[in-house]
């Protein structure tokens, strides 16, 4: 039991939140096993992540140099992918309804119509350009932050950034189980002619065919809306967007004059490109809102339990 404790004492706060996330998730595919096939090779590579975190959390605290350092950071990013590949094969199963009805029904009674088709009014090329590489910008946004911090030498910074993200896509992933729902895209347009209605420039047509893929229906997939992610409540753009813009207003970083407009325009972009209806992007203010509310606290609350310092963004 003292071994246990030595070890659980070595992780990071990010690593509690990733290993507690796949517990619940083996637990979760335990339980649904009839309906979930894969369900044998989701709690296996659990398992052995979960072993990866407290192998990375010991060799860290052990030989303590730049390199274990930052591969404890750095596994985070290819893990966030991974997780969100396993919810995917998770939720059709398991939950099997949609729910656009009720995010088209909310949009029309906040705003009379359906953003996306009077959004389609002051469509041009040059701005589906713009916004589809700022969309694409996505996954690129936290790591670039974490790397400004990481360049500067603020470790606890970094350690709480790195909390906050992992929280936050986390939490997300808890709210396509509670709502699934796969977009205007599919409901509201047809999927089909997005490149006609709206074209870019250059790259438009290459980027959305990868986020395409990342969503699970390349080019050529039959009936896309069968398979494709359900993933758009709340909105992880949004949530993790805003999140990653406040920590570097907090942090009092120069990177936020790159964060703040290129976040704006992400976030619009998530409509303008028909990925999502507007009560998502409230639905991501909202739960992004609630991880950082509740997750400073869980971070100071494991910060003390290690004795280290807390979080306090007047002096760090």
């Amino acid at each position: 039991m003292e071994l246990i404790k030595t070890f659980i004492k070595k992780l990071k706060s990010f690593d509690l939140v990733v290993i507690i996330f796949l517990i619940l998730l083996s637990i979760i595919n335990i339980i649904f096993y009839k309906d979930v096939p894969q369900w044998k090779l989701f709690v296996l590579l659990n398992l052995l992540i979960i072993f990866f975190s407290f192998a990375l959390a010991w060799t860290e605290d052990r030989w303590n140099n730049s390199l274990t350092r930052i591969t404890h950071y750095w596994y985070i990013a290819p893990l966030i992918l991974f997780t969100f590949k396993e919810i995917h094969f998770m939720i059709q199963p398991i939950r099997k309804e949609d729910f656009d009805y009720l995010f088209i029904e909310i949009d029309r009674w906040i705003f009379g119509t359906d953003p996306t088709h009077f959004i389609y009014g002051i469509a041009t090329p040059v701005l589906t350009e713009i916004l589809q590489i700022v969309y694409g910008l996505f996954y690129l946004l936290p790591i670039i932050l974490a790397l400004r911090l990481l360049r500067d030498k603020r470790f606890l910074a970094i350690d709480y950034a790195v909390f906050a993200v992992v929280y936050g896509f986390y939490l997300s992933y808890l709210g396509y189980f509670a709502l699934p729902g796969v977009g205007p895209r599919f409901t509201l347009h047809d999927f089909s002619m997005i490149d006609t209605e709206l074209p870019g420039l250059f790259l438009t047509k290459y980027l959305r065919e990868l986020t395409n893929i990342g969503e699970s229906i390349p080019t050529g997939t039959a009936n896309p809306v069968n398979v494709v992610q359900r993933d758009i409540f709340p909105s992880g753009h949004t949530m993790i967007t805003l999140i990653v813009m406040y920590l570097s207003v907090k942090f009092r970083s120069r990177i936020k004059y790159f964060l703040l407009p290129v976040g704006t325009l992400l976030i619009i972009s998530t409509v303008y490109l028909r990925y999502h209806y507007v009560i998502d992007l409230v639905g991501g203010f909202l739960f992004a809102v609630f991880s950082l509310w509740s997750g400073k606290f869980i971070f100071n609350w494991w910060q003390r339990k290690l004795g280290k310092e807390d979080i306090d963004f007047s002096r760090i």
